[in-house]
């Protein structure tokens, strides 16, 4: 679902709405190998079950491709796109079967349903977790408070003196060379902050599994969330006089859309999302999600086991393009070190159930998946939020995302506890969730790439972490000052489970 507060807590942005205005033709791909539909003639199989869709992953080739592609046929499924580059083919099928008998044939690694639900079915229970709004009086003092070197809203974003943004933004604002992707809920480029460093070309609408360039495809449509619209501004809203700063307003931002309407992460979309940026030629991508219906994925199930292994293909395939590739933790205040995890939200399209899992072997991807910047979030007070998954060898490095104000409370004239961004038809609210810590740590990596212009994923990831200031554990942690102890982070100064290598700087990124 999209990461908005929901019936599961599953979201990864806790949205508290604080809006300053009322409103809350396929191109190719740019994988010059990816096929279209099989003309391979199907078989006489059963078509009466509901329509699904499938990751196939394939061994070898495109010999192997095509062979296989020529099974999926005679099992009875349809080829929806094949992306040959990483041996990932997304199907539909009807035949209840469909997936137990393309396992078997040769040259097949894994294949698994998407989801429980069928294509048809549309179910949004996602819901605001509270409103505030955001007074004109407020807005005007901010302006007032605001130097001639800041936005209007800027004396509201506690979080970029946070991380040094500020200072980093008097040596450079970043280099329009360098594009980050919001891989999200899509993006209104139309917004006034976002506008200015819009790459459109790096653009689409993936969440059918196959990318679409038609013009304005990857904006929200109306009563869709604005999610991914937040995330951008965190990145790179332009420092132009209006509304806020990104922390890194120099460079660009794209939106690739990869939810449903309703609000579902389909792993087709996340692997469409991935392979359209990294055949763009995008540096950083920003995932501020998880891949539904299941929180955590396990290796042990023959359908989540292709689900993992297609997504996996997918980020590998975008860092050996040179991506960078940036998720969030979560926001279910789990310890994804733990030997056990109770999960009782997935299937979240269906009917979710209670489970115990174990995160070495099931995983919330794609943040848990090797090679990905997996980001925790701070509060105003730097602190682990209230809300931030956590973990000794799991988390990354930490950055802001945001607490309930009566947690961690801003210094003035900051007023709110949450992250201040951009939302859709030109407005602006506020946001918790590491959701927003995600966006901050993908800015920064916009901003050391824009120093180092060759330096490679892996060196990138290497200067990220080798730059954050240290923080050592907070304990015993008590957020909410009730006397209960809420959390235990393990670990040293340098590396621990609450903020990974540590906070991240801006200032560092583009000095060293």
């Amino acid at each position: 679902m999209a990461h908005l507060g929901s019936r599961r807590g599953r979201a990864l942005a806790l949205p508290v709405g604080l809006a300053l205005t009322a409103s809350l033709g396929f191109l190719p791909s740019g994988a010059a190998s990816a096929a279209d539909l099989s003309d391979a003639p199907a078989a006489a199989v059963a078509t009466n079950g509901p329509k699904l869709s499938y990751v196939v992953n394939v061994a070898g080739g495109r010999w192997t491709a095509a062979s296989v592609k020529k099974a999926i046929a005679a099992a009875g499924g349809e080829v929806v796109i094949s992306y040959d580059q990483i041996g990932v083919i997304v199907v539909h099928s009807q035949n209840p079967e469909f997936a137990k008998t393309i396992r078997q044939a040769r040259g097949v690694v894994s294949a698994g349903s998407t989801r429980t639900a069928p294509l048809s079915v549309q179910t949004d229970t996602s819901v605001d977790e509270g409103a505030q709004t955001l007074s004109a009086a407020e807005a005007k003092a901010a302006a007032a408070n605001a130097t001639d070197a800041q936005d209007p809203l800027e004396p509201l974003q506690w979080d970029l003196p946070a991380i040094k943004a500020d200072k980093a933004h008097q040596k450079t604002l970043g280099s329009k060379r360098v594009t980050v992707a919001v891989i999200d809920t899509g993006v209104d480029d139309t917004h006034p902050d976002l506008a200015p460093n819009f790459d459109v070309k790096a653009s689409a609408n993936c969440v059918t599994g196959k990318p679409d360039t038609t013009a304005g495809s990857w904006r929200p449509n109306p009563g869709e969330s604005d999610h991914g619209t937040h995330v951008a501004g965190t990145i790179a809203a332009a420092k132009n006089g209006v509304g806020i700063t990104g922390v890194a307003p120099g460079v660009k931002v794209s939106g690739i859309k990869v939810s449903t309407p309703d609000g579902f992460f389909y792993t087709e979309a996340v692997v469409c999302g991935f392979m359209w940026a990294a055949e763009q030629g995008v540096e950083i991508t920003n995932n501020s999600y998880y891949t539904d219906p299941w929180m955590f994925a396990c290796k042990n199930d023959e359908d989540q086991k292709a689900l993992i292994e297609a997504v996996t293909r997918a980020t590998r395939y975008a860092e050996r393009k040179g991506t960078v590739n940036v998720a969030a933790a979560g926001n279910s205040k789990f310890d994804l070190a733990a030997d056990s995890i109770v999960d009782n939200s997935s299937p979240n399209d269906t009917t979710p159930g209670d489970r115990v899992i174990d995160p070495k072997e099931c995983l919330d991807y794609p943040a848990m998946l090797p090679g990905v910047v997996t980001v925790s979030a701070t509060g105003a007070k730097d602190l682990k939020a209230s809300y931030s998954n956590y973990g000794l060898g799991v988390i990354d490095i930490a950055a802001p995302g945001g607490d309930r104000t009566e947690y961690q409370t801003p210094d003035a004239p900051a007023v709110n506890g949450r992250i201040l961004s951009t939302t859709v038809n030109g407005g602006y609210n506020y946001k918790a969730g590491t959701s927003m810590a995600s966006p901050h740590a993908a800015g920064v990596l916009a901003l050391i790439k824009s120093t180092h212009p060759y330096a490679s994923p892996a060196a990138l990831k290497a200067l990220l972490y080798a730059q954050a200031d240290d923080r050592a554990c907070t304990n015993p942690y008590d957020i909410e000052g009730d006397g209960k102890i809420d959390a235990v982070c393990e670990g040293g100064k340098n590396k621990n489970g609450f903020y990974g290598a540590g906070l991240i700087d801006a200032l560092d990124a583009v000095r060293r």
